[in-house]
């Protein structure tokens, strides 16, 4: 049978609810608990996945997936609200795909901003001032606003001064309340407060702002320049001094890009930064808020002067494009280094340790246009022999205490452009995966620039260190654990900084990285009858070489023979092949077949055998569990098919091992079978289980070649149809309400108090047996007359007009209070009614009682138990039915029921079984 998929809800929803499109929407408050089941049928048992798109309108799904029927998520937020999706797939089939939109609600605090203006009215006879007072706020759904001045709220028809507006453009919901030409009563306290109605129970939330005659918007001022350079490891301290604001604006200091550095401290406007560093430089922010009008912003550049990365590069006659060094020929030589600040760096130059002089014929210049900012070039005009000589470039902070930088060229008849090739026998390197490689490429020429090595046959390819460019003063590109993705092709070339500023000279080095093969199938399940012939195949998916070198088999650890070679003529095999002639208990175990390439080894694991396999345990079986509360015994039907049956030999019988939760001992049975089919649904029916324990199933198949897999399952007791009897502790998903007194609480005759009050209270539930389980109040102290205790069942998903509502009551004792019967819709948040109610003494006896319900939509039941004038007043509940349609026209006379006079046990049905048993009616 093909998957099929339903998506039910648990957890803390607020509503359910099916909006005007059809789709399911689930309602929940931020913080709380998602959860989400996807109930499934068919058969193979489906896997479930679950996913989530980004966003309503969007197709992406989420990177990560559940695999699990449960989806939950603890303290949902907000942006994980959207659409999840079930998908449930078992091969058969297409997959089942169901979906639900979760909507989470939330309220933030609501922020509160003030703006006024100032306008000329009448030609400057007087002026006018208007104050804006904007509340912003986040939340789902949109929130409502309230303004209120003092205690009265405000609106348009009550007050001409004010003005109240949705502004457009704006992010989040937004209402801004107009003071209209500021009379002396609009100085008063305002509160904007926001709510979603109570939606989810989320409270409403306020803010409050007190409006004077002093109301103002921040100013700062600073107390140094905006741009502020300091020598490395001073200790600095900038002042962020507030010149205006009311009310008293809150300070704050910020680093971009990036946090404030370590060890520095901002505290009331000030900061302070101790030892400044090079790495501390940067732009400094100081805010001042009060909500009222702009914030106030002061930045400071700070400057930690430093220098590194000296470099030079030697530019030959560039309009006669030349690459050499000539004489009679321009030639420019440039210096550079990185600084902060840039612009204050001086360049001196020198020739053979004397400063260079000006002249016609050696010019320096700043700010070469067509070098990095701030170098310096000292050009020599129509080249002489006597220019030849070592050229010195100092660059430094005057004054300052950071040492100097420099870099020397060296200028003669020896000074020639680079030249790069790579050794002989290093152009195609060839290394093994997991071992260190080193490219290599030589730079002949003076001087000998820095090698630049980049990934050639890969677009926008990265370096194995993450660079796209990596720089070796040796020209070695040094890698550490090659992996197979980094074989391809490199380039090395020469940089055109420390040597000539010419065209780049390059290389290629081929790397070919090699590794162990990889085969299929790693490992496979062969299943055959006995007699019949098998063929295992091995096969190369991909290695380097790309060749199987060698193929072994093994059966059982012992080598066998070669299976026949390949003709010469043919291509080089992808695979190796070994044919057994026939199945038998002997030939059954263990193949291996290790493939080589000269690099490492894979192998292929083969389990050949004549067993059957694994049973397919049904798991859509309609009731599989029946039982008589009476007995405290349940059955339960056990269904499954054999998963392919035709593989082996045929099937003889089923070995059934049932075991208890938490037992060391188990039932064994044999269950023999005729001729089993594929897809054929098997039936045992268990008997004699234990109510409400679980079980352990362990079914094992056999044929005439032995036992086969066994499959396992767990098989927990239900409550039939929509009947809560209350044994599982579980208590069939009912929950305590947190709202109400006290709680109820669940015993037996077993677990009774035996000091409990006398003359109150059932002394066994409806079956009469000491084991069963019911629900009761406990009325002695410290309970007080009118407390209440609320039991709330499950959220059902109403699929009918008409529900019945059946269950049995206990009510004995001279105090008893009273139980209602209270339906909660869940459309539009929780709206509690009253269904039923009963009160007083009823007698010793259980009861029964139908209740009709007609619910609109999501709803959930409650029984409140209300505590009478005295301790003698417990109440108890038992047997609780959900049925869809009418309820029985003739309803049970409360003052009538069943009582006992001794041991005995009475059904649901009405059927007496036992003895000493005497019926009211």
């Amino acid at each position: 049978a093909p998957a099929q998929a339903q998506i039910v809800h648990a957890g803390q929803a607020c509503v359910v609810k099916e909006d005007n499109i059809s789709e399911r929407v689930y309602t929940i408050r931020e913080g709380d608990t998602l959860m989400l089941q996807c109930l499934v049928t068919g058969h193979p048992r489906p896997q479930v996945r679950w996913t989530k798109t980004a966003g309503s309108a969007s197709d992406k799904f989420q990177e990560t997936s559940v695999f699990n029927e449960t989806l939950r998520i603890e303290r949902i937020a907000r942006t994980q609200g959207g659409r999840y999706y079930c998908k449930a797939e078992n091969g058969v089939g297409v997959p089942a795909i169901k979906s639900i939109r979760v909507d989470v609600q939330y309220l933030d605090e609501p922020v509160l901003t003030v703006h006024q203006t100032v306008s000329d009215v009448r030609g400057n006879f007087y002026q006018e001032k208007t104050v804006f007072l904007r509340c912003t706020v986040n939340s789902n759904p949109p929130a409502r606003f309230i303004w209120k001045r003092g205690s009265d709220t405000l609106s348009h028809s009550q007050d001409n001064g004010v003005d109240i507006y949705e502004p457009l453009y704006t992010q989040g919901e937004t209402k801004v309340l107009k003071l209209k030409n500021l009379r002396p009563q609009d100085y008063a306290s305002y509160t904007c407060q926001v709510s979603v109605r109570n939606v989810c129970g989320i409270p409403d939330k306020a803010i409050t702002f007190r409006l004077t005659n002093t109301t103002a918007p921040p100013a700062l001022k600073l107390s140094v320049n905006e741009t502020l350079v300091v020598n490395p490891g001073e200790n600095v301290t900038v002042q962020c001094l507030l010149t205006g604001g009311d009310p008293l604006p809150q300070l704050q200091w910020s680093h971009g890009p990036g946090p404030l550095p370590l060890g520095a401290v901002a505290q009331s406007g000030t900061l302070s930064i101790p030892s400044v560093q090079a790495r501390d430089s940067g732009y400094y922010n100081c805010t001042a808020t009060n909500n009222v009008g702009n914030p106030a912003k002061k930045t400071v550049n700070l400057l930690v002067r430093s220098m590194k990365n000296a470099t030079f590069q030697i530019t030959p006659d560039v309009i006669k494009e030349s690459e050499n060094i000539q004489l009679g020929q321009d030639l420019k030589l440039s210096c550079h280094v990185d600084a902060v600040p840039q612009e204050k760096v001086i360049y001196q130059w020198f020739k053979n340790g004397k400063p260079a002089r000006m002249s016609k014929r050696l010019l320096v210049t700043r700010n070469d246009p067509e070098l990095p900012a701030v170098t310096s070039s000292l050009e020599l005009i129509d080249l002489h022999f006597s220019d030849y000589g070592t050229y010195l470039c100092v660059a430094s902070f005057p004054g300052a205490p950071v040492p100097d930088l420099s870099v020397e060229v060296n200028i003669s008849s020896e000074t020639v452009p680079p030249t790069i090739s790579v050794p002989k026998g290093k152009a195609v390197l060839t290394v093994r995966e997991g071992s260190p490689a080193e490219l290599q490429c030589e730079v002949r020429g003076k001087p000998r620039p820095p090698v630049l090595w980049s990934r050639v046959d890969k677009e926008a390819a990265l370096l194995p260190s993450g660079l796209p460019l990596e720089e070796t003063p040796d020209g070695k590109l040094r890698l550490e654990h090659v992996s197979r993705d980094m074989s391809g092709t490199y380039r090395c070339q020469t940089a055109r900084y420390n040597g000539f500023n010419v065209r780049p000279r390059e290389a290629q080095v081929q790397l070919n990285v090699q590794f162990p093969p990889e085969v299929e199938p790693s490992s496979q399940d062969v299943r055959q009858a006995l007699g019949r012939p098998v063929l295992l195949r091995c096969s190369l998916l991909r290695g380097s070489p790309q060749r199987i070198a060698s193929a072994v088999w093994r059966f059982k650890g012992q080598l066998l023979p070669p299976p026949p070679a390949v003709p010469v003529a043919a291509e080089a095999p992808d695979h190796s092949e070994l044919r057994l002639d026939a199945v038998t208990r002997d030939s059954s175990g263990s193949y291996e077949c290790s493939i080589s390439n000269d690099v490492g080894s894979a192998t292929c694991v083969f389990q050949v055998s004549g067993e059957p396999y694994s049973p397919e345990f049904y798991f859509d079986t309609p009731n599989p569990t029946r039982s008589h509360k009476l007995s405290k015994n349940y059955s339960y039907v056990l269904q499954w098919t054999q998963r392919e049956p035709d593989a082996v030999d045929p099937l003889l019988n089923y070995r059934l091992s049932v075991r208890q939760l938490n037992q060391h001992n188990a039932m064994v049975k044999a269950i023999p079978v005729r001729r089993v089919e594929k897809g054929q649904l098997l039936e045992y029916i268990l008997t004699d289980l234990r109510v409400p324990h679980s079980y352990e199933v362990r079914l094992t198949p056999y044929t005439t070649f032995g036992a086969g897999d066994m499959a396992s399952r767990i098989i927990h007791y239900t409550e039939p149809d929509n009947t809560c009897h209350f044994e599982d502790e579980k208590i069939c998903g009912y929950t305590q309400d947190l709202t109400d007194n006290f709680d109820w609480t669940r015993q037996n005759a077993l677990t009774q108090n035996p000091k409990r009050s006398p003359n109150t209270g059932p002394p066994t539930d409806i079956s009469g047996t000491p084991e069963g389980y019911y629900m009761f109040i406990e009325t002695s102290r410290p309970r007080e007359l009118g407390d209440r205790a609320r039991l709330v069942s499950p959220l059902y998903n109403a699929s009918a007009k008409f529900y019945c509502v059946s269950f049995f009551y206990h009510m004995y004792g001279k105090h008893i209070g009273s139980l209602n019967l209270l339906v909660r819709s869940r459309n539009k948040g929780a709206l509690d009614t009253h269904a039923w109610s009963l009160s007083g003494n009823k007698g010793n006896v259980w009861q029964q009682a139908h209740v009709p319900i007609n619910p609109s939509g999501p709803f959930q039941i409650i029984f409140e138990g209300v505590r009478g004038s005295g301790y003698l007043g417990d109440i108890a509940i038992d047997d609780v039915t959900l049925k869809k349609g009418e309820c029985p026209r003739k309803q049970m006379d409360p003052n009538k029921g069943a009582r006992w006079d001794g041991p005995g046990e009475l059904d649901l049905w009405g059927s007496c079984v036992g003895r000493h048993l005497s019926v009211a009616e």
